[in-house]
């Protein structure tokens, strides 16, 4: 079985018998994406510290883009002459583009919600901007990008106010009819909904299952990895998982650390976004199968080895530890080395638990990763009762 349109046909290629977790290939009109997939961010249609080729040679086949930043600039106007953001940037491959929504947490200081949408005071030129339901889908139709996310209500996870996550939850789905009615390109682009409640069992799985009453390609699993304990966290992805139908891709957003990734494709989870591998570039850190290393460390100093002697990207190929202590937080080609380092990684993560689970090892692996990772045995109890929960027990 499929997804519902041409715009997003989901193939499920293998299936752990085990976990949640699934091998699956997402054919879209600019790319066929393979799942487990993560997509690093791109917010103005850019990955700071890289060219789209490169992406290509790391073997990124989708990144995501934001609605927001990329209706202020370079605006629609630009973006519908050149024919949208694929040529505007010069990538061949699929992308992803966010509502906008999540500004409200982000810039809630300049911003103004009610049920006809939200209303912002924009951080480049102080104007007001009213961003709709419609309006998102308006922009995102022109944007372009062959995954597109319905305009959520976004509260803060850590948010208290019952009253006001069933008001968010409840107005997302009525969001969600607005922004089917307005799309106007459906055989080119997938409109995604996206699942609210924040922390709250019922509420979360009212809107996974209003959710899925839509005839849509997909779903996103928004209102987490917002400050949140991780107590609290994989329990709502998981029950995310458990509703969403199993024939269509579980997108789960802003989701980007190592463990995190493993627990959630073993609950059931096939798409990430993140800007933490590219970020914590920016800081001199990179990303091991042993933990972050933070080159910025005098240890360092005189260190000859890769990052990762396991790692083939070029960084690791050319460069040592010593060098790279060098230049951290000080010489921007820093930023460049350690990203590309670093999005090598997540691609690898990724495309190692899809092979597991061809193969039928993926449990195996996730032991062998978390102890890893996790040598001196203090694994996180949210760890091995998340992994529990699916059949793998790490003790």
């Amino acid at each position: 079985m499929g997804s519902k349109s041409q715009a997003l046909l989901f193939h499920i290629q293998a299936e752990c018998k085990t976990t949640r977790s699934r091998a699956g290939l997402i054919k879209l009109p600019h790319y066929s994406v393979k799942t487990p997939v993560f997509m690093p961010v791109g917010t103005q249609g850019t990955m700071k510290g890289l060219l789209p080729e490169q992406l290509e040679e790391l073997g990124c086949e989708i990144i995501l883009g934001n609605t927001y930043h990329l209706g202020n600039r370079p605006g629609t106007e630009v973006l519908e002459k050149i024919g949208g953001l694929h040529k505007f940037m010069s990538w061949n491959r699929a992308l992803l583009t966010d509502s906008g929504g999540f500004q409200m947490v982000s810039l809630l200081k300049l911003a103004e919600i009610t049920e006809e949408g939200v209303k912002f005071r924009s951080p480049y030129d102080d104007t007001e901007i009213m961003l709709t339901p419609e309006k998102s889908i308006e922009i995102q139709n022109c944007i372009g990008a062959d995954i597109i996310m319905q305009l959520d209500d976004v509260v803060q996870t850590t948010f208290q106010d019952y009253d006001r996550i069933k008001e968010a939850t409840e107005r997302t789905s009525r969001w969600l009819d607005r922004c089917l009615k307005a799309h106007k390109r459906p055989s080119e682009q997938s409109i995604f909904p996206i699942v609210q409640g924040l922390l709250n069992k019922e509420l979360r799985e009212k809107s996974a299952r209003d959710h899925m009453t839509k005839n849509v390609n997909g779903f996103a699993i928004g209102g987490l990895s917002g400050g949140e304990s991780k107590d609290q966290f994989w329990p709502m992805v998981s029950l995310s998982t458990g509703i969403l139908d199993k024939h269509r891709p579980r997108y789960l957003m802003g989701v980007g650390l190592a463990i995190d990734l493993v627990v959630c494709v073993a609950l059931g989870v096939d798409m990430f976004d993140c800007v933490f591998p590219t970020r914590t570039a920016r800081f001199g850190c990179a990303l091991t199968n042993k933990g972050q290393l933070n080159l910025k460390q005098k240890k360092y100093e005189t260190d000859l080895n890769p990052i990762d002697n396991e790692c083939t990207c070029s960084t690791c190929k050319n460069y040592t530890r010593a060098y790279l202590h060098c230049i951290v937080t000080v010489e921007t080609v820093a930023c460049h080395l350690i990203s590309v380092h670093n999005i090598a990684y997540q691609m690898r993560l990724m495309k190692t638990m899809r092979e597991n689970i061809e193969k039928g090892t993926f449990p195996q692996f996730v032991k062998t990763f978390v102890n890893e990772l996790y040598s001196d045995g203090n694994v996180p109890s949210w760890v091995l009762e998340s992994l529990n929960s699916v059949g793998i027990n790490i003790r």
